[in-house]
């Protein structure tokens, strides 16, 4: 990957935590919880029919869950507003990279 795509996608995963990080400072709900978990879900899936699933996604997606198991939905749901900014940061990543690399071709 290029130094400007891989610069590119990690402005948009940092503009996604902020964005996320923001809508999280009321107290946060069990339901609030199941909605940003299926969120995140739901792109992480998406990432993987790209054939691009990061592992740091599955493992944000765990801590979710253990927050929630605990009764802690404010880091339960920060930490899956986190998972879905990684889940669309992996499937920027790909679309863009599905015709960059035509760029590195030899010609």
């Amino acid at each position: 990957m290029s130094n400007k795509m891989l610069q590119s996608t990690r402005a948009l995963a940092a503009a996604l935590l902020i964005a996320g990080a923001t809508s999280a400072l009321a107290a946060s709900s069990e339901a609030d919880f199941k909605a940003a978990y299926a969120a995140a879900e739901a792109a992480n899936k998406e990432a993987a029919a790209l054939r691009n699933q990061w592992t740091t996604t599955a493992t944000t997606l765990a801590n979710a869950k253990k927050s929630a198991d605990k009764g802690d939905f404010d880091a339960a749901v920060a930490s899956s507003k986190e998972a879905e900014a990684l889940a669309k940061a992996s499937i920027h990543q790909a679309t863009s990279e599905k015709e960059a690399w035509k760029a590195l071709e030899i010609r």
